[in-house]
């Protein structure tokens, strides 16, 4: 099969998503990608690993930093005027070129409306330019923004900003995703995968952050968490 067919055929599962993500992980490395390009892969994301990159990004009580962000069509976003509505959940979004991304976002937009229903606004940033965006919104039929982040300057804030090394850079163009031409900016620098949720005070509640792409929390895991801070706003 091909991508596109793999990707159709696991969409339509009913696996819960990692159960996706680890059905696609399989077919990606056996059927559908070079293995020297796998092996690539898997070396990179083990090296990110062995950094501690993840330990270093901002965890549970730590403050959010504010931003300003434009959506998709160039209107800023601020956290700020957000936060004042309820609590705020972020997602760091590598880009339209990752597949097993544009899982994780369709898994946020089927649980949307719980999310929202507990007093929560979704976003989603990404360092990709504002065309990519907006067809990553229509293909994964997103009812929540993708925030452009030019360059990755609120993911480094946020400690999740890391440099691809130059082995992985060609392997990326040789798989079409050339990040220069996603991200409009040639830094080869994406985020790690970053779920946050975060009170209205701009503490963070909740920190889900993994150097293995492949890996990705279930949207319910934030369910308790965002309950937690309603009865604290109640009380």
């Amino acid at each position: 099969m091909t991508l596109q067919e793999t990707l159709a055929t696991i969409a339509k599962s009913g696996l819960p998503l990692q159960g996706k993500l680890d059905a696609l992980k399989f077919e990606f490395d056996n059927n559908l990608a070079p293995p020297a390009a796998v092996e690539v892969l898997h070396r990179a994301t083990d090296e990110l690993i062995a950094s501690g990159a993840p330990s270093r990004a901002l965890k549970v009580g730590d403050v959010a930093p504010e931003f300003v962000l434009p959506d998709p069509d160039g209107n800023p976003v601020s956290s700020k005027a957000l936060l004042a509505k309820g609590p705020l959940v972020v997602t760091f979004y590598r880009g339209a070129w990752c597949p097993f991304c544009n899982f994780d976002l369709s898994a946020l937009e089927e649980a949307r409306l719980d999310i929202e229903s507990r007093g929560a606004t979704l976003v989603a940033i990404s360092q990709q330019t504002a065309p990519n965006s907006r067809k990553s919104q229509r293909l994964n039929g997103l009812g929540f923004p993708i925030l452009g982040d030019h360059g990755g300057e609120i993911a480094a804030r946020f400690g999740v900003r890391w440099t691809l090394p130059d082995y992985l850079r060609e392997v990326q163009k040789a798989l079409g995703a050339d990040l220069t031409q996603f991200n409009g900016e040639d830094s080869w620098t994406l985020p790690m995968p970053a779920r946050y949720v975060i009170a209205q005070d701009g503490t963070i509640a909740y920190a889900e952050v993994n150097a293995d792409y492949t890996k990705r929390p279930e949207p319910s895991a934030i369910f308790p968490v965002l309950e937690k801070l309603g009865r604290r706003q109640v009380a």
